[in-house]
């Protein structure tokens, strides 16, 4: 039997085996929002791809302002103005090309229009005042996106602003995921006696939907070590990574462990963190293997803090840093700490009179779903801290 292993032996430990992924694909810009980029994206042109008006107005030769001037051809947007005729002015309009010969852009409301026509200005030019240059911004061949970047809707215009249709991306991690436990009922089916209705499928599976995974929900797993080795070798032969919730403790009928030491490699499984001691992880074929606890609350903690950043690298995304917030002081009592394990006790940050301070739920059992989704975040006490009403803590926000 393995050890316990603290908070950060078993994150660190983790971290180590998480392999990046390495396979790629080609998706349309409008597909590639929340992907990780594979390729640095580089610029085939200039932009903007020519000098342009920066506002409404009139474009002239700034040498050549008048107390009153023609206006000699209109210049909309997209169009390929004709050079300015001498002592002319050209109305113009925001982002349209500047006519040859022209060298500033007076603002329309620096403008007044006569009966004839003419124009006059209450302002004098000076030149390149309101153009926007070719190349302002980007300049062919530069950079503009590096390989590795979680691309956001901003990036996903910058592309389109040079033209690029599609882009290079790191394919989704694939994570295939099972429950076991012949008590496990899907929601929308009547309960028998001794039966629990699947809550852990409906919390994991979304949570690696929003870490940009592609999930393989292979379901509820009947309790026998023949039906738990057929379901590994079927999610090693679909995914990267198998995840399952429960059957990683050394119950007669828990037959996770067994099952993924009969088919690969099992490496470790005992934590010093409360919830969730029982943590497996193991290879099947070429596949990852994370064992979750059963118990709901242990399940979800443990993901939050240990799998959720093995999942970020192996899907070549940054790692979230455990970055806590704060401090902000209790408004409750944690009178019985546990003398060997850090605790992950769920708590809510609070405005109290214009100051911010931390709540606790009232039940901190491993079972108690509630607890989750009421929290907004987590503090972690060391072995044996107990916490008096007004003591600091460090607050770590939950990525829900």
């Amino acid at each position: 039997m393995c050890p316990m292993l603290s908070f950060e032996q078993a994150r660190d430990w983790l971290l180590e085996r998480a392999q990046p992924l390495s396979a790629t694909e080609q998706v349309e810009l409008l597909a590639a929002a929340g992907r990780v980029l594979a390729e640095p994206v580089l610029a085939t042109l200039d932009v903007p791809p020519h000098d342009n008006s920066a506002m409404d107005g009139y474009a002239l030769r700034a040498d050549e302002q008048a107390a009153a001037m023609p206006v000699s051809q209109r210049v909309p947007a997209g169009s390929v103005p004709q050079a300015l005729a001498a002592g002319s002015v050209a109305r113009i309009f925001t982002g349209a090309p500047i006519p040859p010969g022209a060298d500033a852009v007076i603002m329309q409301e620096q403008a007044e229009t006569a009966a004839d026509g003419t124009v006059s200005f209450s302002q004098p030019a000076s030149a390149g005042q309101n153009i926007r240059r070719r190349g302002e911004d980007i300049r062919a061949g530069q950079e503009i996106l590096p390989a590795g970047k979680v691309l956001n809707p901003a990036d996903i215009g910058l592309a389109a602003s040079i033209g690029v249709e599609t882009l290079t991306v790191r394919r989704p991690l694939r994570v295939a995921v099972f429950f076991t436990g012949d008590e496990l009922v899907e929601p929308g089916r009547p309960l028998a006696a001794g039966q629990i209705y699947n809550s852990n499928r409906y919390w994991l599976a979304p949570a690696l939907m929003r870490l940009g995974c592609e999930v393989i929900d292979l379901g509820i797993v009947r309790d026998s070590l023949g039906a738990t080795r057929e379901a590994l070798r079927d999610a090693a032969d679909a995914a990267d990574v198998i995840m399952t919730c429960g059957g990683v403790s050394v119950g007669e009928e828990d037959h996770v462990k067994a099952a993924v030491e009969a088919e690969g490699s099992l490496d470790l499984w005992k934590l010093a963190i409360k919830p969730g001691k029982p943590l497996a992880y193991g290879k099947v074929g070429q596949a990852d293997f994370i064992g979750l606890p059963g118990n709901p609350v242990s399940g979800f903690v443990t993901f939050q803090v240990l799998a959720r950043a093995f999942l970020e690298r192996r899907a070549a995304l940054p790692v979230s840093a455990l970055a806590p917030e704060g401090p902000y002081p209790a408004a409750f009592d944690w009178t019985r700490p546990d003398a060997r394990r850090s605790e992950f006790i769920r708590v809510r940050r609070v405005c109290v009179d214009g100051h911010w301070q931390l709540e606790l739920y009232p039940q901190q059992g491993s079972g108690v779903l509630m607890s989750c989704a009421w929290a907004d975040g987590l503090v972690r006490l060391e072995p044996g801290q107990a916490v008096a009403r007004g003591d600091m803590l460090a607050y770590l926000p939950l990525v829900q």
